[in-house]
């Protein structure tokens, strides 16, 4: 079944969201080891309305964390993307890259390679002068992605929208702007 992606990386596909991917991203969202670094698990109405925040998202901004399948099978492993953030910290308003997938796709370098087809995609296409992504403290396998992305850190920060979750709140801030990208590619 021929898919209708945005964009691919070699392994890759990514395009909007659909209400029938609900009950996979239900999942994904309710795994505790994949929400380790997050307040809490979402419920399934929860991760429904995500989805049409992510829908909304790329209608306004021709761009989202994108549902991510692999190609050869066609299987939703979580997504991988961009998100213009708002929230007040000294270095937003800013477009973030972040991901998050399944379990069972962890350890094949998929967020990687996706991360890496993303900025491309950020930089090239839709012409951004600069992609943050940001991480809570513990989560060392997000900013080791970060490091292979070729991002940089640039520093600490509470994030506001979690100081309801103390444990959560500090967060670290990495930055790539297109110069030093294209330099890298």
């Amino acid at each position: 079944m021929k898919k209708d992606y945005l964009f691919k990386s070699e392994r890759l596909g990514f395009r909007n969201w659909t209400e029938k991917d609900l009950p996979e991203f239900s999942k994904i969202n309710a795994d505790l080891d994949v929400m380790k670094h997050f307040p809490i698990p979402l419920k399934e109405n929860e991760t429904a309305e995500f989805i049409e925040r992510l829908q909304n998202h790329y209608e306004k901004y021709g761009y989202t964390y994108f549902a991510t399948e692999i190609l050869k099978t066609g299987e939703l492993i979580g997504f991988i993307g961009l998100a213009y953030q708002v929230y007040k910290t000294n270095f937003t308003p800013a477009t973030d890259i972040g991901w998050r997938l399944k379990k069972s796709s962890w350890g094949n370098g998929y967020a990687t390679e996706g991360a890496k087809r993303c900025l491309d995609f950020g930089f090239n296409e839709l012409n951004l002068e600069k992609i943050i992504s940001i991480f809570t403290k513990n989560n060392t396998k997000s900013e080791n992605i970060m490091k292979k992305i070729g991002m940089e850190k640039r520093g600490e920060f509470n994030h506001p929208k979690l100081k309801e979750y103390p444990e959560h709140e500090k967060c670290i801030y990495y930055e790539i702007n297109k110069n030093t990208w294209k330099q890298s590619i």
